[in-house]
């Protein structure tokens, strides 16, 4: 018998959402969540607060006169100015994943990374705290079929998610070892760190000095100033017949042909996506954000509360996942961790 770790009432809203336009498997956007975590991982923060880096603070501004945005001096982050802004669409591809109604919101200026965290960042900040990840007190992470051998799927063809059977719960996964157990992170310095939970993510931001963004600071940044386009550059998917993000192309979950170069993640630095300077805010790996999936979420025990994630994956695609729209949003536990799952950071800007 496969082991679920899907929620009912997600998967009846999953059948809903794609209606009679996507009849093709999802892949599993919000599925790698944990089950309810054992006694034991009721107390998982690691204890001892962090030194922070100090180098990391935000320097004085420069003006770039190109996009008349002030910006800071540290080369890894951009400011957002802030306004009042459209969010959402009345135009929903998954209604179930609440992407409607288009809701008016004021955001203030604020700073966020032009990168995910790659894992080069990461490390720094294992080696700075010795933090372990959920993913590493678990014993385990979700890994995509795409990266195992036969032999492995084989071992593990009982812990598979169900109604995303490409999704293996496989021990020793994460962000160390991506694949298991013998992977590792050679060539990969410069690519986003995966497995990582959202505690994780937040616990990484707060040493940094920094924080996730709200869903509507990631909206609004990955918008890059155009009004209720679909993408960070705007309606159209490829202008000039070029490749502006890394998912998915092909028969998923089977056939992948690359075409913009990558099978799995690409280097955090290697699509520029809009006026804002942001790479790979759509595509390449789902990015965490600071807020509750619902209003519910709140009154759950930490361990079963859901948070906003933005930006789809490199396992998207149109005709099952259309989720690398700026609009588009799922959801995963806190603790979940997945190898298509990063995040970037955000800072707040000096009030003028």
């Amino acid at each position: 018998m496969l082991v679920s770790y899907l929620n009912p009432v997600f998967l009846v809203l999953c059948f809903l959402s794609h209606g009679m336009r996507f009849v093709s498997a999802d892949c599993g956007c919000g599925a790698t969540n944990r089950e309810k975590a054992a006694e034991k991982y009721l107390e998982r923060a690691n204890s001892g607060p962090y030194q922070t880096d100090s180098s990391d603070r935000i320097q004085e501004k420069i003006i770039i006169k190109d996009s008349g945005v002030t910006q800071a001096k540290d080369a890894a982050m951009s400011l957002i100015p802030g306004g009042d802004f459209t969010i959402g669409t009345d135009q929903p591809i998954f209604e179930a994943d609440k992407e409607s109604p288009e809701k008016k919101v004021h955001v203030d200026s604020f700073y966020l990374d032009k990168f995910e965290v790659s894992n080069k960042d990461f490390g720094e900040f294992v080696d700075a705290t010795g933090y372990k990840t959920e993913a590493e007190k678990f014993g385990d992470s979700f890994v995509f079929q795409g990266f195992l051998d036969d032999a492995t799927k084989k071992e593990n063809k009982d812990v598979r998610v169900v109604g995303a059977e490409w999704w293996y719960k496989i021990k020793g996964a994460n962000w160390r070892h991506p694949e298991g157990q013998g992977s590792d992170l050679t060539g990969r310095a410069n690519h986003p760190v995966i497995h990582v939970s959202w505690r994780d993510a937040v616990t990484y931001c707060e040493w940094r000095q920094k924080r996730l963004p709200t869903e509507a600071e990631w909206e609004v940044a990955c918008r890059g100033g155009k009004k209720q386009r679909l993408f960070p550059w705007g309606d159209k998917l490829m202008p000039q017949d070029k490749h502006r993000m890394n998912i998915w192309q092909g028969e998923f979950p089977d056939d992948n042909t690359e075409k913009d170069g990558f099978f799995g993640t690409c280097p955090v630095d290697q699509f520029h996506q809009n006026s804002y300077d942001l790479f790979n805010i759509v595509g390449n790996v789902w990015e965490w954000t600071a807020d509750l999936w619902t209003l519910h979420d709140a009154e759950k025990k930490p361990e079963n509360r859901n948070r906003v994630k933005k930006g789809g994956s490199y396992l998207c695609h149109k005709s099952y996942c259309y989720r690398y729209r700026c609009a588009a949003r799922s959801q995963n536990t806190e603790d979940s961790s997945a190898g298509n799952l990063g995040f970037r950071c955000a800072k707040d800007a000096p009030k003028e």
